[in-house]
């Protein structure tokens, strides 16, 4: 008995040693460094880390949104907003004090900082939640910059690099120093693991945040600590019947539809109940989450026909269908817009504020 006990303690022993050498193991040699760009400094490609916010693999290129296919069935705004890398991130561990990145700089429209239009957004895990670390600050051109605003602990922690939310993006790395540990971060547990999915407009895209996890999806992704698609497109969201199918291509947690402020009142009578029904068809069991136009009261009459078609869609049999109603989501004592329809970063944290017991309880069920 004593010798199994000291078996045991040996194979602890050796477990325990070996997970520590996993954390702390230099880089491993397959990520290639690129030459240093800041002294101290080896930068990567960020592809070989955790990408997150794609729904398809088969892109055009490594930060865009929709795949090669649906390049002349989507409408073209539709096509040339799906090469912005709206909700697409990053995901690693090191244990970098200073953590830098090279990028496809950018400028930005006259209503939204540069930092969000075409920046980057640096969060480190802590605990159950996600910390703000730094951004980086565009150029108009190829950009280098360091993220962290001051120094790290030095020890292995998770991190979330969001890319821009108006921007194209070709090339990222990030840059970590010389003698830091670099890697994928771990995949998400098997239970949260399906993405919750948005399908909207400006407002889904991130106009207009100061900093690319500042959107609504990006904030509910991390207080949910879940991965997140963003498909919303600048005036472009129409619920066309080539998205409807495009979307029912995803496997995902909930779907969130919040198209209404792109839609006219005859739109929202042709489109709503069939896409709906093209993703239930696809997902018979997946709940779906109708959302009214957050710049108007409930009783305008979009809103009035988005929850009309709701209510016969539920009287019709359809399930795990839920309607978010407009009050409150923009509503507080402060407007936040920043021209009475386009959210702030206060706007926006009040919608994820509206938004986050309504998603909880959805997939809690």
């Amino acid at each position: 008995m004593k010798r199994f006990f000291l078996l045991i303690a040996a194979a602890l022993f050796i477990f325990a040693c070996a997970n520590l050498f996993a954390q702390t193991s230099p880089t491993p040699a397959l990520l290639k460094a690129s030459s240093s760009s800041n002294t101290g400094m080896l930068y990567y490609d960020a592809t070989n880390f955790t990408i997150e916010g794609k729904g398809w693999k088969d892109t055009g290129g490594a930060y865009q949104r929709l795949p090669k296919k649906a390049k002349g069935k989507v409408p073209p705004a539709v096509w040339d907003l799906s090469l912005n890398t709206a909700g697409i991130c990053v995901r690693f561990v090191t244990n970098s004090k200073t953590i830098a990145a090279v990028w496809d700089g950018g400028d930005a429209m006259n209503h939204m900082a540069a930092t969000g239009n075409s920046g980057l957004d640096l969060y480190r895990k802590d605990g159950k939640d996600w910390i703000f670390c730094g951004v980086g600050r565009p150029k108009p051109t190829l950009t280098t910059a360091t993220l962290t605003r001051d120094p790290l602990s030095g020890e292995t922690q998770e991190f979330l690099l969001y890319l821009p939310l108006y921007h194209k993006v070709d090339e990222l790395k990030i840059g970590v120093e010389k003698n830091a540990f670099i890697a994928p971060a771990p995949e998400r547990p098997v239970a949260t693991r399906l993405p919750i999915v948005f399908y909207g407009t400006s407002i889904t895209q991130g106009g207009c945040a100061s900093r690319a996890g500042m959107c609504h999806p990006a904030i509910l992704g991390r207080w949910l600590d879940r991965a997140v698609i963003n498909l919303g497109f600048s005036g472009a969201g129409k619920m066309e019947p080539a998205l409807a199918e495009l979307v029912s291509e995803l496997d995902a947690c909930l779907y969130v539809l919040e198209t209404l402020p792109n839609m006219t009142n005859d739109l929202v009578k042709e489109r709503v109940e069939p896409f709906v029904l093209t993703l239930r068809k696809a997902h018979p069991k997946t709940p779906i989450l109708l959302v009214a136009h957050p710049n108007f009261p409930d009783n305008s009459e979009r809103n009035t026909l988005l929850k009309e078609i709701f209510d016969k869609l539920r009287k019709d049999g359809i399930d795990n269908l839920y309607y978010l109603p407009s009050e409150k989501q923009l509503g507080s004592r402060e407007n936040g817009t920043v021209d009475g329809v386009h959210p702030t970063d206060l706007g926006f944290f009040q919608m994820a504020t509206v938004y986050e017991p309504v998603l909880r309880g959805i997939l809690s069920k």
